[in-house]
């Protein structure tokens, strides 16, 4: 019986790879005996929520029994005072992820091309896959920076998406304003008259905020209706447990997400600490100048041990590990307590991204690493 009901299972869902994440604290203790363990995998910010959040939280608990509002009325209301856009060019989704998923089912078919660059973030390529399209993989450029004009080149007539993540994970590099305006008015038109949409991921916005010649996406929308931009609530913001992201895009494209999402898709708990959240300006310094002061610390130890690393406008560092293997050294550094992540998914074999945590955590994750490398 199973084996017949796969024979109904869309063929390019056969097969299908899941996206794997991280396992949880506490499974890692139990599984491995530990008593302590620091999670330094998933990106998360290591200051947790805005008070201001956490309050929103407890004051809307007692609502839970309500659906949530299914236009998320006062986050885009919020949203559009922060960021001085219209409702009608902003949507909200559970996550960065979700948005990628919105976007490819209205959008993607089977025989489009969608244009990614190698090394950037999976669940592009996932999402093409998902939706039987072409991924038309560009190699990036030295310094692990995506090749912006390889990746114009590389459009054809059958292109219908460009992402670009900026900064890009896991490398965390990204590409300046004066690339992205030479990208953008470079891209040729495809079949359908237009220029290929352009998902532009900002999802560490803020980290990168503080580097010079960083661009903000958003200064790109008048004049490029092909243009979406997103950003998330669970990186700086550190809700990354309640699934909230946003976008911004031209009317019309909005219009449709909006008609194709699923109904009530931003839970009520996260609107209203999503909302909460953009009130606290404060927390988002602290969050910018705690992850500048940490990188710098562990930049200085990597470079005490010899290790190379790219130079992050993220919150966390992609470092090398060779002689060993990513995967290699992800067990090693697990057994002393230490969740890292390996970029096997990535292609990237001989290198491991830590997420940047508060200083005694890094201290913590700088001592492990050097127990594993005398090994």
């Amino acid at each position: 019986m199973k084996t017949k009901i796969t024979k109904m299972i869309r063929p390019n869902c056969l097969g299908f790879e899941p996206y794997v994440a991280g396992k949880p604290v506490e499974t890692i203790k139990r599984e491995l005996g530990l008593k302590t363990v620091i999670k330094l995998a998933s990106n998360e910010n290591p200051l947790g929520p805005s008070k201001k959040a956490l309050k929103a939280i407890k004051d809307n608990m007692n609502k839970i029994f309500f659906y949530p509002d299914s236009n998320s009325y006062e986050l885009k209301k919020n949203l559009s005072q922060r960021y001085r856009l219209p409702t009608g060019n902003i949507f909200t989704a559970a996550g960065g992820d979700e948005i990628i998923e919105l976007v490819a089912k209205l959008f993607f078919n089977r025989e489009d091309e969608i244009v990614i660059s190698k090394h950037s973030f999976v669940r592009y390529g996932m999402a093409a896959r998902l939706m039987d399209s072409k991924a038309v993989i560009v190699p990036m450029k030295n310094g692990f920076v995506h090749d912006l004009k390889a990746m114009a080149k590389a459009c054809t007539k059958k292109t219908k998406a460009v992402f670009v993540t900026n900064p890009n994970n896991p490398t965390g590099t990204y590409n300046t304003k004066k690339e992205l305006t030479e990208f953008l008015k470079s891209l040729p038109l495809n079949q359908f008259g237009v220029k290929p949409l352009v998902i532009l991921d900002e999802a560490y916005y803020e980290y990168a905020l503080v580097e010079k010649n960083y661009p903000d996406g958003l200064t790109f929308l008048k004049d490029n209706p092909n243009l979406i931009v997103f950003r998330t609530f669970s990186k700086i913001y550190a809700l990354a447990g309640l699934r909230v992201g946003y976008g911004f895009a031209d009317e019309c494209i909005v219009d449709y997400i909006e008609r194709t999402r699923p109904p009530f898709n931003v839970n009520l708990i996260a609107q209203a600490a999503a909302v909460a959240s953009l009130k606290d300006n404060e927390q988002v310094k602290k969050g910018q100048k705690l992850i500048k002061k940490e990188k710098e610390y562990i930049y200085k130890e990597f470079e005490k041990l010899g290790i190379e690393y790219i130079e992050s406008a993220a919150n966390f560092i992609l470092f090398n590990v060779s002689p060993l293997k990513g995967k290699e050294f992800f067990p090693l550094l697990l057994k002393e307590g230490v969740i890292v992540r390996a970029m096997d998914e990535y292609e990237l074999y001989d290198w491991v991204r830590v997420t940047v945590g508060l200083r005694k955590e890094n201290e913590i994750f700088i001592k492990k690493l050097k127990k594993v490398l005398k090994k």
